[in-house]
């Protein structure tokens, strides 16, 4: 049995509501299915509080669900790809989730609590999944209830830690794990997820105490970031975004997020296919991180080989902008045999054309090496 209410209408992040009382509301644009600031100043000042230094932001976006029953490891267990009943306490995995056919329908994270469980899962996939998940509810004693009592914080960039000691509060060391304090008479959740270029928090609060946790933040150091520059430094980490890098027809392995999959759980909804896949033999496309020399192209335009040939098509592209200069970088499913071919790869945007190369690691932000770049 599910209990859970489905917005009718696009709403706004408890923060969002929070600032547009203020005396200088900030812009509100769509993310994940919820209105949330676009940008609080200028775009390199906001990335570079994510690249150096600390950034406070909206993460109102998300949803949590708590599991409940007495199957509830069992049945969660059988409908994610990544562990459930090995989760040690207090920590976390992101997972995808798949139809029998092995095609990915959504992501998620679960989270473990002692023997509590909980999903998160980004506001615009709440109805789907949770639909999903209830048709194979059966004759399990499984339950799905909102927690819609708490909202959440994100603390990002390589000072989150500095930020946290000035306000007393712990860091957390291993990434998808988390810790509960008490703060100025709330209750707090601290948590560590996953981060490619810098440290990335949750603090999940309740709503009363929203207002204060921002201002704290804020006065500890934290510069306030909205959508925009979030979003352009995921592209940047290559962290895909169900419904843009991945979509209903993927599989698992052809969006290269292994860290999604655990081999060795047991059965679960796509298993089947999963593991064909890894035991006899490879897709024949990946998602891949792409830096990009030329405008930011849009979302679907094709990449080609300086033959001509098609290559792949561009998921997702960003500009990030620094005070050293702009780079641009983009997700974009890539062709197996283009890859093999180690050719550079080509885009155009309306008379505009730009090149793309393949990141092998995470980019790094010197800006003696971009001015290297530019000049």
């Amino acid at each position: 049995m599910t209990e859970f209410a489905l917005a009718q209408s696009t709403p706004l992040t408890r923060l969002a509501t929070l600032l547009e009382s203020g005396a200088a509301p900030a812009a509100l644009a769509p993310y994940h299915g919820t209105l949330t600031p676009l940008e609080f100043d200028a775009p390199d000042r906001e990335t570079a509080a994510l690249v150096s230094g600390a950034a406070v932001h909206d993460l109102g976006w998300m949803s949590r669900l708590a599991v409940r029953g007495e199957d509830r490891f069992r049945w969660l267990s059988g409908m994610v790809t990544n562990m459930v009943n090995e989760l040690a306490p207090n920590a976390g995995a992101w997972n995808l989730v798949l139809n029998a056919q092995g095609r990915i329908q959504g992501d998620l994270t679960v989270w473990r609590d002692g023997d509590q469980l909980e999903m998160e899962i980004a506001a615009d996939q709440v109805e789907k999944l949770v639909a999903h998940l209830d048709h194979f509810i059966i004759m399990d004693d499984v339950e799905l209830a909102s927690l819609e009592g708490d909202t959440a914080l994100g603390l990002t960039g390589p000072l989150a830690n500095d930020v946290l000691g000035r306000l007393s509060l712990p860091t957390v060391e291993t990434p998808m794990s988390s810790v509960q304090v008490e703060w100025n008479g709330f209750d707090l959740k601290i948590v560590r997820g996953y981060g490619v270029l810098a440290p990335h928090y949750e603090l999940w609060v309740k709503a009363e105490g929203l207002a204060r946790l921002w201002k704290s933040l804020r006065t500890a150091g934290a510069t306030p970031v909205g959508s925009a520059s979030l979003e352009a430094f995921r592209i940047a980490e290559g962290i895909p975004t169900y419904g843009l890098d991945m979509v209903e027809r993927d599989l698992p392995q052809e969006t290269s997020q292994l860290r999604a999959l655990h081999f060795n759980k047991g059965c679960y909804l796509g298993q089947e296919i999963v593991e064909r896949i890894r035991s006899r033999g490879n897709v024949h496309r990946h998602l891949r991180s792409l830096e990009l020399f030329g405008p930011v192209p849009a979302s679907g335009t094709e990449l080609n080989l300086e033959s001509g040939a098609q290559a792949g098509h561009i998921t997702s592209a960003a500009a990030l902008t620094l005070n050293s200069g702009c780079r641009v970088f983009a997700l974009a499913v890539i062709r197996g045999e283009a890859e093999l071919r180690s050719q550079p790869l080509n885009y155009t945007t309306g008379a505009a054309t730009g090149t793309a190369r393949i990141l092998t690691a995470p980019p790094t932000f010197d800006p003696e090496w971009m001015g290297n770049q530019q000049s």
